[in-house]
């Protein structure tokens, strides 16, 4: 679009209290934000009252700066075969599944691969952000395998699952599309996390960064559970990795189920926090998933028999001694104390602290908080 037409979608988005659902009218009655902006005041004053339409009259605060910094960072570029783009509602390249979501954007920042967002192919997963190892584990392996199998990860590039889901993504990236969207709560001049800066720059060179708010906008908190109902919408379905009670994954999957989306859950220790918001999905209708093809099975079930397989394997292919397979098979799957194992293997501290090592060198287990250890499992 050109500076014009850039301003007077600016304008109309930026006007405070207007908002979607009221900007959607004056689309719907005048056409686009240019003629909005002709009509007088008499006219807008029918269709959204007389404070929103003296609004509208009205230049918002810091327009022309908002303008600019658009101009600029569309000017940038973040390499070959990237894009970054400005869309608006009605353009032809607006992601289709957004338009059947009860509140679409007005606009969508995207920077990012040239390739087209593909109806169809999205997958969301989400997650806690203080993440178990195995629950970062498992988030990095179903979504290496689900983009292998043509999917696209949907996520929201948070710490913890987030994060994981678009590292695995990207290890499956194919040639020409997309392996994984990262769905932000910011404007798209910034990074947030800081932490996620190289996340960042690697899912723009095989992906895409998406963001419904304007150059500038800080990590507020509020955006956050905004944004989560276009990671659903984006995506077939959402796949819940690991959740606490609270968490705000749950609010992805209560979105996806409202807008008629899948939603799957991985199960967990009955004794971790981080598994009872999965539990509770299970309970309330959820499928429970033990490995990517039982999402497959909902989403593609042609691309089953390529992935299908035993579910989880604790060695994953890696030779152990009988010693070091007895300690596994001895420590569950559940968090576990140095003391308990030494009553539950009757082995000596000194020869299970040895062992435990080798195990967590071979990646075999974690250590976790409070003096505890916990077996990872692979799918």
């Amino acid at each position: 679009m050109d500076r014009e037409e850039l301003a007077a979608w600016l304008h109309l988005t930026l006007t405070p209290g207007i908002g979607n659902e009221r900007a959607r009218k004056l689309l719907a009655a005048f056409g686009p934000p240019q003629r909005i902006l002709g009509q007088p005041l008499t006219a807008l004053t029918a269709h959204v009252g007389a404070q929103a339409a003296a609004a509208v009259r009205g230049a918002p605060p810091g327009l022309a700066e908002q303008i600019e910094a658009t101009v600029q960072w569309l000017s940038q570029s973040d390499g070959p075969g990237t894009r970054r783009q400005v869309l608006t509602l009605g353009d032809a390249d607006y992601p289709a599944a957004l338009l059947d979501i009860e509140d679409p954007p007005l606009m969508l920042y995207l920077m990012g691969h040239e390739a087209a967002i593909e109806p169809g192919r999205g997958i969301a997963m989400v997650g806690s952000r203080n993440p178990t190892p195995q629950g970062v584990l498992n988030a990095r392996q179903f979504a290496q395998a689900l983009v292998e199998a043509g999917l696209c990860v949907v996520s929201g590039l948070a710490r913890g699952i987030d994060g994981a889901a678009h590292e695995g993504a990207l290890a499956a990236a194919q040639p020409g599309r997309l392996a994984t969207i990262a769905v932000v709560g910011t404007g798209l001049d910034r990074v947030y996390p800081k932490a996620h800066l190289a996340l960042a720059r690697a899912i723009v060179a095989h992906g895409l960064i998406l963001s419904e708010y304007p150059m500038g906008t800080p990590p507020l908190a509020a955006h956050f559970p905004q944004r989560n109902r276009l990671i659903a919408g984006l995506s077939q379905g959402t796949l819940v990795v690991e959740a606490a009670l609270q968490s705000g994954s749950l609010i992805t999957a209560r979105m996806a189920a409202e807008q008629g989306r899948e939603v799957f859950a991985i199960p967990g220790s009955i004794h971790s926090p981080q598994s009872r918001g999965c539990h509770a999905l299970i309970r309330q209708g959820a499928k429970l998933v033990e490995s990517a093809a039982d999402v497959l099975e909902e989403l593609q079930p042609a691309a089953v028999a390529a992935t299908a397989g035993p579910g989880f394997s604790a060695d994953a292919g890696v030779p152990m001694t009988r010693l070091q397979s007895g300690v596994l098979d001895a420590m569950g799957f559940d968090p576990v104390g140095l003391d308990a194992l030494v009553a539950r293997t009757g082995m000596s501290t000194a020869a299970l602290q040895g062992a435990l090592l080798e195990l967590e060198l071979a990646g075999q287990l974690a250590r976790l908080g409070a003096g505890l250890f916990q077996r990872i499992a692979r799918t």
